[in-house]
């Protein structure tokens, strides 16, 4: 956190004309103290800073060693901070937005009127996702073994893993690294894991591909469904799969076609239309949803 501190420091003094070791220390909640060493080593580092005791005094650094801020323009910065914001809302620190400030501060002038993009990444899980983002981050970092609880449909286990990169792709996190007990990189979506632990015992870092995130290695298909919905389910199907996913049948319904993935996962989906859908492919689906309803009826038959 020194290295990080210290760069922040330079940041803001690069894009100040002058600041107090006050307030210094109020931003990056340590003592003047700190402050004080931390100017020091900067010092030593080369960086030409002066400062001046008594009032109208405070830290500035030297003429002719200032960035040109003129390379950011306005769209730049406020790129720069929707980018920060969306990942201070799975944070679990207050890093980013501190961050922010320092960005911030001193570039007003690139930063004119209201924020123009907000993006949220927490989803329904900040709760939980935000331990575990800051979990796997730290361990990526001091580069530890990475341990948890994963639930697959093919049941549960205990992983141990050598965590590379955190992945946010298609409204969902997943951490790439290297399985232990498959003895190969393996993704892992992070609201399957749980009792995610960042352990003592340190790992030396392999040559890392980077992971193949493509909508035919996540969705891999292999599933042909055809389908008919009701009309008024139009608003779902073109949310989750595009507008282009069906045609309108002769009696007003929408002849649906796409590629799925898993059966399981496939049939579950159908069921939350109700009789909203009627399955028509593949004939396995058709089989295992009436076998649901008919089960679900003899349960509240019995009631």
């Amino acid at each position: 956190m020194k290295t990080e501190r210290l760069i922040g420091i330079l940041s803001i003094l690069l894009q100040e004309e002058k600041t107090t070791a006050p307030e210094l220390a109020e931003m990056f909640e340590v003592s003047r103290r700190t402050i004080n060493r931390d100017i020091e080593e900067l010092c030593k580092a080369g960086i030409p800073i002066r400062t001046v005791q008594g009032p109208g005094g405070g830290i500035s650094v030297m003429d002719g060693y200032r960035m040109d801020r003129t390379i950011l323009t306005s769209r730049d910065m406020q790129m720069i901070l929707a980018g920060l914001r969306s990942l201070d809302s799975v944070s679990g620190s207050r890093y980013y937005s501190q961050l922010m400030e320092k960005l911030r501060s001193g570039s007003s002038e690139f930063i004119s009127g209201k924020d123009s993009m907000l993006i949220d990444l927490s989803s329904w899980y900040r709760s939980s996702l935000a331990p575990k983002i800051e979990a796997i981050q730290s361990a990526i970092e001091n580069r530890d073994l990475l341990e948890f609880r994963y639930y697959a449909p093919s049941g549960e286990s205990s992983r141990i893993i050598e965590p590379y990169f955190l992945v946010f792709r298609w409204s969902s996190w997943y951490v790439w690294g290297w399985c232990t007990a498959r003895e190969d990189f393996r993704l892992f979506k992070l609201n399957r894991m749980d009792s995610v632990t960042e352990t003592a015992r340190g790992f030396d870092r392999r040559n890392v591909p980077l992971p193949e995130m493509s909508n035919e290695k996540i969705f891999p298909g292999g599933i042909r469904v055809k389908a008919l919905f009701t009309p008024d389910t139009k608003w779902r199907l073109v949310e989750e799969f595009g507008p282009n996913c069906f045609t309108e049948a002769d009696d007003g319904r929408l002849l649906f076609t796409a590629d799925y993935t898993d059966m399981d996962d496939l049939v579950s989906w159908l069921l939350t239309f109700g009789a909203k859908a009627e399955v028509l492919e593949p004939e396995e689906a058709r089989i295992r949803i009436r076998r649901n309803a008919e089960e679900v009826l003899q349960i509240y038959r019995e009631g």
